[in-house]
């Protein structure tokens, strides 16, 4: 997370002021406030929101110059804490998913973020509606076409250096995630740049809006007549400047100018990807086919599979061929059948690492030994879409699809590409007076994991009582 992030950069004596102390806006003003907020949103024409570490705090991730933040710490040699879970399998928080239906219902233009998280491309906001500043810590580009590749796993290196993967233009591809040293890529700078000039409002959610040049940005809205709204729990060098100021989480002002718009936050729906091959050749004394099966990420043979923890092979109807569980990647079962044997199932069980709504599932495989030259099309998003809709009707994490296969003759091998659910996330965006009105020392506005396929009752009831309606 911010962790890993921390100990890649260069060092540097002066990361600006830290340790800054969190305020909290009383309880009747808090609401006063969000309702002021939902009001500038509903007449704006170009709402750009520019965002911080303080959207991510609610996934796990820590951030920077809080009372408990990274550098804090570090400067005043404590230790720092640690990570609640994996950085790859951070979720998007309530704030993000928001972003994403405000977007949707036309009312957000485009989003700046200074985060190397990933999440707001994995809540899934359009690419050409976000400047990612710093970088992203799971995006490779390739420096000669410009191609962008998402990964599912941390990208190793920051600093703009090469990686150990190539661009399908056989060009070498580099990290996003910017060092001190570098300079903000012209693509991103220019069209944030060129937002905030039309903004008529820029939202600044969760930065405490000090490293520069990014922090002026905001400001360039002010020369056509915009407005700047800042939701932090930090004061900030441009409060001055801004039309309204809120001191409070992030997640807990979004949700309620959603509940003001009478907007659901949907839920997140998260699918991974993984390729499985079966490659065959048959022994010199042509008798045998000795087969391998081989369990791999999409994005490369030396690529991790930083979801799946080991995989256990079984097979139906075959006390001849023997199971094993494969637990060092790559994942790789060789196994010989006599040649005239007849079709076999394949069943895999794929344990899932920590972090992940459920902890395995099942995909069942037809041997045969047959190559057919004839690969299907496969429509990926509407796939993508089933699976979402499968997961959320079921209520349960492990389904799974095909989305592409590949196959050759000569040497023998079939690879397919599937598409699994690995985790859902629900949000409770509708907090009850008791929550607005407790005391801030902690967050109300929580988020649901569907874990084993188990969700809320209370949101199954009322989804249930939506579709009869």
């Amino acid at each position: 997370m911010s962790l890993g992030y921390a100990e890649k950069l260069s060092y540097i004596e002066d990361v600006g002021k830290v340790g800054m102390a969190e305020f909290f806006d009383p309880p009747h003003v808090l609401l006063e406030k969000i309702e002021q907020l939902a009001m500038m949103i509903r007449k704006s024409k170009h709402l750009v929101v520019f965002t911080g570490a303080g959207i991510s705090t609610s996934c796990g991730i820590p951030d920077f110059r809080g009372p408990k933040g990274i550098w804090t710490l570090q400067r005043e040699g404590k230790a720092l804490p640690e990570a609640s879970l994996p950085f790859h399998r951070a979720m998007p928080s309530m704030t993000h998913m928001a972003l994403v239906e405000l977007e949707k219902a036309g009312m957000l233009k485009f989003v700046i973020s200074q985060n190397i998280d990933g999440l707001h491309l994995r809540s899934g906001l359009p690419r050409e509606k976000l400047s990612e500043l710093h970088g992203n810590s799971f995006m490779e580009i390739c420096s000669s076409c410009g191609a962008e590749y998402m990964r599912d796993f941390e990208v190793e290196t920051i600093g703009l250096k090469e990686t150990s993967r190539r661009c399908s233009c056989r060009e070498k591809l580099r990290d996003t995630v910017l060092d001190w040293e570098d300079a903000l890529p012209p693509k991103e700078i220019n069209l944030a740049e060129k937002h905030c000039r039309m903004a008529d409002l820029v939202l600044c959610l969760g930065t405490s809006l000090q490293i520069t040049p990014a922090c002026n940005l905001p400001l360039k809205c002010l020369r056509g007549g915009g407005k700047i709204v800042i939701v932090n729990l930090q004061k900030t060098p441009k409060d001055k400047k801004a039309s309204l100021v809120i001191h409070e989480f992030v997640d807990k002002v979004i949700a309620g100018v959603m509940n003001h718009f009478n907007l659901r936050v949907p839920p997140f729906v998260r699918i991974d990807l993984f390729q499985i091959f079966l490659t065959q050749a048959l022994s010199s004394d042509r008798k045998y086919v000795n087969w391998n099966l081989r369990v791999a990420s999409v994005h490369g043979q030396r690529a991790p599979l930083p979801f799946i923890k080991c995989i256990e092979v079984s097979f139906t109807g075959r006390q001849d061929l023997k199971g094993a569980c494969l637990v060092k990647q790559p994942f790789v079962l060789k196994r010989r059948s006599v040649r005239t044997a007849k079709p076999f199932e394949l069943l895999l069980k794929i344990n899932f690492s920590d972090g992940c709504g459920c902890p395995c599932a099942q995909i069942r495989i037809s041997v045969n030994f047959k190559i057919s030259r004839k690969c299907p099309y496969y429509d990926k998003e509407a796939i993508f879409q089933k699976l979402r809709e499968a997961a959320m009707e079921h209520l349960k994490c492990g389904h799974q699809q095909v989305v592409e296969r590949k196959a050759n003759v000569s040497p023998k091998y079939d690879a397919t590409i599937y598409a699994i659910v690995t985790d859902i996330i629900t949000y409770n965006s509708r907090p009850t007076p008791s929550d607005v009105h407790s005391c801030n020392s902690e967050l109300k506005i929580k988020h649901e994991r569907v874990n084993d396929g188990i969700l809320s009752q209370k949101w199954l009831k009322q989804r249930k009582r939506k579709r009869r309606l």
